[in-house]
Order: C-alpha cells, then sequence, then structure tokens
C-alpha cells in the first residue's frame, strides 16, 4: 500500500464539533475576496434561469473543470439540477448593478440585460470578462449546498478587464468600493 495512503487511514473519520457561530463563520469566510460570476441556464421549459454566485472555483485542467456551488433552499435548485448546460459568466467591474439584479429575488432578472445565445442556447452575458459554457457533470451535496461540477466546453476571455471584486459583504472594483 502507498505509504501516503496509509498514514490517511489512520487519520480520525470524523470533525470534531465548531466552537464558533454560524454568524462568525460567514464572517470569517467574507474575509476572503472572491470574484462576482451570474451563472445561467434554460431550464426544460425554455425560461432562463440566472443567479449571482461568488463560489466558483477551477477543478482540472485535463479535463477542464470548473465548480461552484448553490444552497439547498435555493428557488433556482430545481431548473439548476435538470438542465445539461449553464455558462459561467464572470462580471467585469462595471457590472456591479448586473450582480444586485441577478442576487435579487422574485423579479425578472433579465431585464434589460445584453446577452447572447451560447453553443447550446445558455445566454452568455454581454461585458462580462470571461465566460466558461459548462456541460452539467456532477453534482454533490454537503451540508446545505449542492455543489456543481461543470465540463468546460468553451470559454472565452477579455485581456486586461477589470473584474468585479466582492470582500467583507461589499463589491470593489480596482481597489475602491
Amino acid at each position: 500500500m502507498n505509504p501516503t495512503l496509509a498514514a490517511a487511514t489512520a487519520l480520525p473519520t470524523r470533525a470534531t464539533p465548531p466552537d464558533f457561530s454560524q454568524s462568525q463563520f460567514r464572517h470569517a469566510l467574507g474575509q476572503f475576496a472572491t470574484g462576482v460570476t451570474v451563472v445561467t441556464a434554460v431550464n426544460p421549459a425554455g425560461g432562463l434561469v440566472g443567479l449571482t454566485v461568488s463560489s466558483f472555483n477551477s477543478v482540472s485542467l485535463a479535463p477542464p473543470l470548473v465548480l461552484w456551488s448553490l444552497a439547498l433552499k435555493s428557488a433556482s435548485m430545481v431548473a439548476l439540477l435538470a438542465c445539461r448546460h449553464y455558462a459561467i459568466n464572470v462580471l467585469s467591474a462595471e457590472q456591479t448593478a448586473l450582480a444586485n439584479q441577478f442576487a435579487t429575488k422574485d423579479i425578472d432578472r433579465y431585464a434589460g440585460v445584453q446577452w447572447q445565445p451560447g453553443q447550446h442556447g445558455v445566454p452568455l452575458i454581454t461585458g462580462a470578462v470571461a465566460t466558461f459554457e459548462c456541460f452539467n457533470r456532477s453534482r454533490h451535496e454537503e451540508g446545505d449546498h449542492i455543489i456543481f461540477v461543470g465540463e468546460v466546453e468553451r470559454c472565452t476571455h477579455v485581456d486586461q478587464a477589470p473584474p468585479l471584486l466582492y470582500h467583507g459583504g461589499a463589491f470593489y472594483t480596482q481597489g475602491l468600493r
């Protein structure tokens, strides 16, 4: 047996209970600056789905995989579990209003939004600094979220374009709030 794997099997099988509140955990997580994305898709009935997501990461270069996560209680969950493809649109520093719009409940999130259909018809937001058109490869339930793993089929980016950032509960554009 591989010595590294043998050592790993001797590790504890459960975490110790947290010594902090959910609020403390949320505030600590907020100290990690992230980019801001809008995940877009088309539901099985042909309706547009979209929401602001900051939990986005690369997973693998070969094959090209990315991940993002969504709360189990999200109103978009059923549509995103059912779709075969979605896009991850990395927002530019000029798209703060768009981030807020796609984070707002009970509105037409696509009202006034400029977009074009991607390879599989999913909306690609005009002005995004990068887009990743993904096959909905796998989903993993962990805690109160589902982790979506997307296999990237197409991607584009704009060189030297400043991204929108999120830190401590606020949006930042080039270091300014």
